[in-house]
């Protein structure tokens, strides 16, 4: 009996670390494919996210704690379209991890799975700015979109995985049921400001304005990621004012002096909305980021006229 005992004791502590080793390790460029990951994966995998929320994903600081991560990970997701072609190849290269390099199979990019805005047509050059030529890479930010890079990742966890390939399924199930609800409530609340027009800071909300029906007219920037110039300043004012246009939409790691100033003179309101997944506290998950966004645009638009 006390042999049974200790060998069924020695079978269950033998477990417990395979079980734990056979998670898949997953680690994403930004926090929005992170909460995404998350939703389809469950307890199935462990996240991690080399970008914070409240970074801006163009430019973020290498660590050698990213390094440590990379070289462990079964799956490296990145958005892709360039977003993070100024950061990520370094990293890749410098983990030596050979199942996160591109073109293997760790490594994904969510861009293919999506519907891509602002494609350019013809030849990108410099002078044009900060422009992505393969497209806007802010694409989580349509809920359309979101569903799709869930279901890319339930399909990817699931040929990884195939024992737990229905538990995917099902996690991709409720997570589209309740995003489809989500939805309706969120059409709702925007469905008496649809048309309005807004100026945004950067070029961060195209799929966000289109989905929910908001029109984009200017940027503080002159150009993709140019800092304002007070010849371009001055002509924003002009449209706004001729517009009527009173809502600026800021990232929070820009600098607000100018579109306070800006919003100063059209007697308008600068509004600090979350691009991404833990942009702040109150955004922890990808529902909670289009809540806040949402519930702070309703409340700004009922405040000016």
């Amino acid at each position: 009996m006390f042999k049974k005992t200790f060998a069924l004791a020695a079978l269950l502590l033998a477990t417990v670390p395979a079980q734990a080793a056979s998670k898949i390790y997953v680690m994403t460029t930004t926090e929005d494919l992170a909460a995404l990951a998350r939703e389809v994966g469950g307890d199935l995998i462990t996240v991690d996210s080399i970008a914070k929320g409240y970074q801006d994903p163009h430019f973020v600081e290498s660590k050698p704690s990213f390094l440590l991560k990379l070289q462990k990970a079964d799956l490296l997701v990145a958005v892709g379209l360039q977003l993070e072609i100024g950061w990520l190849p370094p990293l890749i290269t410098q983990s030596r991890n050979p199942k996160i390099q591109p073109a293997q199979s760790g490594y994904m990019e969510m861009s293919q799975f999506c519907n891509i805005l602002e494609i350019p047509q013809g030849q990108v050059t410099r002078a044009m700015g900060d422009v992505h030529p393969m497209g806007n890479p802010h694409y989580w930010l349509n809920p359309e979109n979101g569903r799709r890079i869930a279901k890319a990742f339930a399909d990817r966890f699931s040929s990884m995985q195939p024992a737990n390939a229905a538990q995917f399924a099902q996690r991709y199930t409720e997570f589209d049921k309740h995003l489809s609800e989500a939805e309706k409530g969120w059409e709702a609340k925007l469905a008496p400001y649809k048309g309005r027009k807004v100026i945004t800071y950067h070029r961060s909300w195209p799929n966000f304005c289109e989905h929910f029906g908001l029109n984009v007219v200017d940027y503080v920037e002159p150009k993709p990621g140019i800092p304002p110039t007070p010849a371009h300043t001055l002509d924003l004012i002009n449209v706004m004012l001729r517009e009527g246009i009173k809502l600026i939409l800021v990232e929070p790691y820009f600098d607000l002096r100018t579109p306070n100033s800006i919003a100063a003179k059209v007697g308008g309101q600068v509004v600090v909305l979350m691009p991404s997944v833990g942009g702040n506290k109150e955004t922890t998950t990808y529902f909670q980021l289009f809540d806040y966004d949402i519930n702070l645009l309703v409340s700004s638009f009922s405040k000016v006229k």
